[in-house]
């Protein structure tokens, strides 16, 4: 079958970064187009510190230390062997480090106990979300999903109903920098999730492979995969394409689900709701988030803004919590208190495929 995995497809807020699910401000969004000016004020956030010291070393006469070639490389096989074995048995597997998938593993991750595997195609995680619409540079992010960007500590442009970030890249930069540095978090890129684990009715994992091995299986001999196992998988492989929402057309073909109808034509304001409140477990062990959402509902495709991107991902996290039994945003047990927007995204119970 075709690989699960993804494919790379001022007034800046100086709001009390609190996190986005503590918040109980709740931003009225009007439905005015008229362009607003960008909100300017000197920021010292802004100013480059141009410091005159020197680096701590002698450039015209710099040497490395001494290092035997076959130290490099059992450094790097000890420590992915290590990786390997940890995630063979794990919480959650992530399939798809786009922006929602990456906004599911931060969220999740806060818990420390919770053990998660990232598997990602591409040798550069990130999706789509590198840069804007039509290789443009600027991230549209309609309110109030900016409270996500205030606890990333990223900032915008402030309009009436939206926020603009100045790149793409730093929504997802920021977000792999603080995402990865977790200890219970591992990021497996240029690993291709080549199907399912499913028993008993229920996904307990995913098949994986080298993502250059899953793209050759045509050309080369019989090359067997590898398998991770979980409690839960999150499939965040996007919309339609070559490698795109691999995770519900493969429960299409074993006959788990009924249709994958595909999304609709854009409609931004409808489509970000739909993909938010439409994430849930679509059949037991496995949640779906991001634009897979639409390819599954047949709602329609949002086109370039990424608030339902974040959030979208921040609910399937607390869905995975909930089905994991820790405290979660769903069913009303996450420690703090809850924003508006969260409270009810959990899909009705019809909404989920009895396998």
């Amino acid at each position: 079958m075709a690989t699960m995995a993804t494919t790379l497809t001022p007034s800046l807020s100086s709001k009390p970064k609190n996190s986005f699910l503590e918040s109980h401000h709740h931003s009225s969004i009007s439905t005015s187009r008229r362009l607003q000016p960008i909100k300017s004020t000197p920021s010292n956030n802004l100013s480059v510190s141009m410091s005159a010291a020197s680096p701590p070393y002698d450039l015209k006469s710099f040497k490395f230390d001494p290092i035997k070639e076959s130290i490099v490389s059992r450094e790097m096989t000890r420590r992915y062997m290590t990786d390997m074995i940890t995630y063979a048995d794990t919480d959650v597997v992530i399939v798809g480090a786009g922006s929602a998938g990456l906004s599911c593993a931060y969220e999740l991750s806060k818990n420390p106990s919770v053990q998660v595997a990232i598997i990602e195609q591409s040798v550069s995680p990130g999706g789509g979300a590198w840069l804007g619409g039509q290789l443009f540079s600027a991230m549209v992010v309609r309110k109030p999903a900016h409270l996500f960007l205030d606890e990333l500590n990223i900032e915008y442009d402030e309009q009436d109903n939206y926020v603009v970030i100045k790149h793409a890249a730093l929504f997802t930069s920021t977000i792999m920098s603080k995402l990865l540095a977790r200890p219970n978090v591992k990021l497996f890129n240029a690993v291709a999730a080549e199907d399912l684990i499913v028993k008993g009715g229920r996904v307990g994992g995913v098949v994986t492979n080298w993502a250059l091995v899953s793209m050759n299986h045509d050309t080369q001999s019989c090359m067997d995969p590898n398998v991770m196992e979980a409690k839960v998988v999150v499939s965040s492989c996007g919309h339609d394409g070559p490698f795109g929402a691999t995770g519900v057309k493969r429960l299409r073909s074993i006959g788990m689900i009924d249709s994958v109808p595909g999304m609709k034509a854009l409609d931004m304001n409808a489509a970000e709701d739909a993909i938010v409140r439409l994430t849930r477990e679509i059949v037991p062990g496995m949640i779906v988030t991001g634009m897979e959402v639409a390819e599954i509902d047949g709602s329609p495709r949002m086109g370039p803004t990424f608030g339902a991107m974040m959030i979208s991902g921040q609910k399937a996290a607390h869905l995975a919590l909930k089905s994991l039994g820790l405290p979660n945003a769903v069913d009303g047990t996450y420690a703090g208190s809850t924003h508006p927007e969260m409270i009810l995204a959990s899909a009705d119970a019809v909404e989920t495929v009895d396998a």
